[in-house]
């Protein structure tokens, strides 16, 4: 697949002014997509968790908001190509945390979060593989970008071999802890910048096809999983056993009709609906704002890849297409997964909503991801911003001195 890349310049308008390049358009929108999905995000944390939890989870929520922010701030300056010349060294972290969460005691059935308390925050969590499909996009995309002439040669050094060993284990360790949700996501974005970067489609195929078959295997040996699978597709639905939350979850999307039972007015909430300020917090959106009201998520999901696709078509580099893509899948992948679930279209898994569940790790990925991409942006409206803009810090404390 071979995508354009070009660089832009504002044209001049007939009367004179200048039209806003494709990248800066598409940076705003996405800026201003994301500060309402976490807007929302928000009120409806604050709604679904207040009758159980008082102001905890908002409380936490904001804080973490605000760290991804930081963070982001930082990597933004930094510019997304000088994060990605330590794209190794960040995959090798996350490989660390991956490890590492295996060792601490399992959250229903799962290890896939390490735990900690802090003075003030009490018992944080930390989701390794939230960060980890950020840190395999970018050793995905830079791979890509180097070594793509390689691939033609499946078993050179630099080839498409070493490539899947990579993936393949970031895969495993999330797959470890008992997170299959999280492994598809990864896949398919890791697969997808592979595929753009130029990787034969019959190793595409056969890669994929294996992985699926193993995935299939893996449902049938395993009496939990199969159990989900049969409560979404087989013929006799087990209310109040595995189906329990999945039928809780329709009950509240039904119960909403077209317009909600009314902000704050959710029944289901309070003691019927496991996970309802998690993963399953779209359900009371439906419940208490209704149907009308998940379309207008699913719009600004939709509104989000656009404006992340447009990032990566418009971008100077190859590097900055890819990432953007890979990035842009990522979030759109979970989004996705997560609708599914609380609908019944899927199996019930452990992904929560892309901006909008509450989950330190998760809103501060996704935020870390947004940054990335208005790097990918900025780098195409203005090669070498990030320096430009730390020699303008240096001047103005040079005059201040």
């Amino acid at each position: 697949m071979a995508l354009r890349l070009h660089s832009e310049a504002a044209s001049p308008l007939p009367g004179g002014e200048e039209k806003l390049p494709d990248s800066a358009v598409s940076a705003l929108g996405l800026i201003i997509v994301t500060i309402l999905l976490l807007s929302f995000g928000l009120t409806m944390l604050y709604s679904a968790s207040f009758t159980t939890s008082g102001i905890s989870f908002f409380k936490k929520q904001l804080i973490w908001i605000a760290l991804g922010i930081s963070g982001g701030l930082c990597i933004f300056d930094a510019g997304y190509q000088r994060i990605c010349h330590y794209r190794g060294v960040l995959l090798l972290i996350c490989w660390g945390m991956l490890i590492a969460a295996l060792f601490f005691s399992p959250v229903n059935g799962a290890r896939r979060w390490i735990r900690f308390a802090l003075p003030a925050l009490g018992e944080v969590s930390i989701k390794p593989s939230e960060f980890a499909k950020i840190a395999l996009c970018l050793f995905v995309a830079g791979y890509c970008t180097y070594f793509s002439r390689f691939f033609s040669r499946f078993f050179h050094v630099n080839g498409i071999i070493p490539l899947g060993f990579y993936a393949a284990v970031t895969c495993g360790l999330v797959w470890a802890g008992k997170d299959m949700g999280t492994c598809l996501l990864i896949l398919g974005s890791a697969g997808a910048i592979m595929v753009a970067g130029g990787l034969y489609m019959r190793y595409a195929l056969i890669g994929g096809g294996a992985a699926l078959c193993y995935f299939v295997w893996e449902i049938v040996s395993n009496p939990e999983r199969l159990a989900r699978v049969m409560t979404v597709f087989g013929p006799v639905k087990d209310t109040l056993g595995d189906g329990y939350q999945l039928d809780r979850s329709l009950m509240a999307l039904g119960s909403g009709g077209w317009l909600g039972l009314g902000f704050g007015q959710s029944r289901l909430k309070t003691r019927y609906l496991p996970e309802q300020h998690t993963d399953f917090i779209l359900a009371v959106v439906g419940e208490e704002l209704g149907l009308v009201a998940i379309w207008l998520v699913i719009l600004l999901y939709l509104m989000w890849g656009f404006f992340a696709v447009r990032i990566a078509v418009s971008a100077r580099s190859k590097l900055g297409m890819l990432l953007a893509f890979g990035l842009a899948m990522a979030i759109q992948l979970q989004a996705t997964i997560n609708l599914a679930v609380v609908s019944g279209s899927a199996p019930t898994k452990g992904m929560p909503a892309p901006f909008i569940s509450y989950g330190g790790s998760n809103v501060a990925s996704s935020i870390i991801a947004v940054s990335l991409l208005l790097s990918v942006a900025m780098e195409t409206i203005r090669p070498g911003y990030s320096d430009a803009f730390r020699e303008t810090i240096r001047n103005k404390f040079r005059k201040n001195k």
